[in-house]
């Protein structure tokens, strides 16, 4: 059974698709960019105030699901430049407190809206 996860507090997909799935005991988190849902201007300043905004617009729909990042089992990083990989990298271990997911961080030519980081991650309930 598939239910569409949606929160005001996280930016309205930018395309077809959902902030969040949940099928089962999994949840399945779209990619987040720094988009503030407060008045969906792009959050760019810099690389670390780009990297909070993204980890907050993450926070928001797994709240909406019931979970934090301690049920996060997966991420993906998309970095359009791997210099920024420690900013994103520090910025990202303040979210999680101890057993992180499983991870990989790749560099992208272009993302969407051009923005510098997109991450989306994949939750498990329980």
């Amino acid at each position: 059974m598939k239910q569409i996860i949606k929160t005001t507090n996280a930016p309205d997909p930018i395309g077809p698709y959902s902030q969040a799935v949940q099928a089962g005991n999994f949840l399945f988190v779209s990619g987040q960019v720094a988009i503030n849902p407060e008045n969906g201007e792009l959050n760019i300043g810099n690389i670390e105030e780009e990297t909070h905004q993204v980890m907050r617009n993450l926070k928001a729909v797994l709240l909406e699901a019931g979970l934090t990042f301690d049920n996060v089992v997966k991420s993906t990083i998309f970095l359009s430049d791997m210099g920024t990989f420690a900013q994103v990298n520090e910025v990202y271990g303040q979210y999680f407190t101890a057993d992180f997911p499983a991870r990989e961080t790749v560099q992208v030519s272009v993302l969407p809206k051009n923005v510098n980081v997109e991450i989306s991650v994949i939750a498990i309930a329980g």
